[in-house]
């Protein structure tokens, strides 16, 4: 089974925005700024409905040559590390993905069609607005992205999609700067991750795929590298009252992180942590090392959450 290269893409757009949202997220912003407006207007919430909605597609791929029970391994594994994480960084979300994915996905793929999963999920994720948004809204996304996959939608339908998702992006963003409020801030969120998600596949091209595909195959290894560098950085970047250190912090741990997956990548099938996860998830060492040019062409198996 061969990878998808857009999912990888989008995956790593993905990964690369949380970088610059959470090492935001944990620095002090008193006074606010123009930067402090700028990523809570246009970034913030915008990049994690995008992962939620791929880790429901990676969880259909998973079932494709894996039995349920396989999956259930590899979700509490998955939740495990992220127990591992949350002992040096607080905002961690893959127990969160972990719970959800046992709670929810599992349930749910035993459903028929994909219309029924979508409604489903949309139903959960106007839900989880009122209700306070954050990680109420991945289980939601969780199913969109499943009933989406399983849809199959026609291509032709990105580029109106993307007009509506921006246009509704844009009216609802400044409809929040001049009232405010959670549901409306929530709402303009989801349609901007949904422009930006959408954008990206009409944009994508050969030059930019091959940098973003590596951060998205390594999305797990670059998303806890990235808590470590924010959680090491913060006291320093406490001290910059104008918030552009988040800004190039954010840049250069991302630009470092798509060299070295792009290098690890050339040598090896998996990430490092990937690696390890999935050597978990089956009880065995699973081959990883890059022999020859004949393996570095063959196709990946498990094309799902990496």
């Amino acid at each position: 089974m061969t990878r998808i290269r857009e999912l990888d893409a989008l995956r790593g757009f993905a990964v690369g925005g949380i970088m610059l949202v959470n090492t935001w997220q944990h620095t002090a912003k008193d006074p606010r700024n123009g930067v402090d407006w700028v990523v809570e207007a246009l970034f913030q919430s915008r990049f994690y409905p995008i992962f939620s909605l791929l880790f429901g597609i990676s969880f259909m791929l998973f079932l494709r040559g894996n039995s349920r029970w396989a999956l259930l391994s590899r979700l509490f594994w998955l939740f495990c590390l992220g127990l591992v994480q949350h002992t040096f960084y607080e905002g961690e979300v893959l127990t969160d993905y972990a719970v959800y994915g046992a709670a929810v996905l599992l349930p749910a793929s035993f459903l028929t069609g994909g219309l029924p999963v979508l409604l489903l999920g949309v139903a959960v994720l106007v839900w989880g607005i009122p209700m306070g948004g954050g990680a109420l809204l991945i289980p939601g996304l969780f199913l969109i992205g499943m009933g989406l996959w399983r849809l199959s939608p026609s291509r032709s339908l990105l580029l109106p999609s993307f007009a509506v998702a921006a246009l509704a992006g844009a009216l609802l963003t400044a409809a929040w700067a001049s009232q405010g409020g959670w549901i409306l801030y929530s709402t303009a969120a989801l349609a901007g991750a949904a422009a930006y998600s959408l954008g990206l596949l009409l944009a994508l091209r050969p030059w930019l795929s091959a940098v973003l595909e590596p951060l998205g195959r390594m999305a797990l290894t670059n998303y806890v590298t990235g808590t470590v560098v924010i959680v090491l950085a913060t006291p320093l970047l406490n001290t910059d009252p104008t918030r552009w250190s988040v800004v190039a912090l954010a840049a250069v741990t991302v630009a470092a992180q798509a060299l070295f997956s792009r290098w690890w990548l050339a040598r090896f099938r998996y990430g490092p942590i990937e690696w390890i996860w999935r050597c978990l998830t089956w009880f065995r060492v699973v081959p990883n090392r890059l022999e020859s040019g004949r393996d570095r062409n063959r196709p990946l198996p498990d094309p799902g959450i990496s």
